[in-house]
């Protein structure tokens, strides 16, 4: 016979040398790291038993594809697009 969950248990692992803290309670499972607050995966059980988990990992799965990692490109103007300054009055 199994063991009813019904509070929170938290196990630390480790995924590519960085520490995690896995946390599984009644409504369903959190990944956070090691030191930080915010979880980076939280995911309930129904959605897992729903397949809204699966859609969810599929359709990241294709915005990493089409969006690769990194920070975003910013072009800056060329001085000869913009506008240029208004000149001082001489008085």
């Amino acid at each position: 016979m199994a063991t009813v969950l019904d509070k929170e248990l938290k196990r630390q692992v480790t995924v590519d040398g960085a520490d995690y803290t896995l946390a599984v309670d009644p409504e369903g499972i959190r990944l956070t790291g090691k030191g930080k607050r915010k979880p980076e995966v939280e995911l309930r059980w129904r959605e897992l038993l729903s397949g809204e988990a699966a859609m969810a990992v599929a359709l990241n799965a294709s915005l990493a594809k089409a969006h690769p990692a990194g920070p975003p490109k910013v072009e800056q103007p060329s001085d000869r697009t913009s506008k240029p300054a208004p000149k001082k009055r001489v008085r």
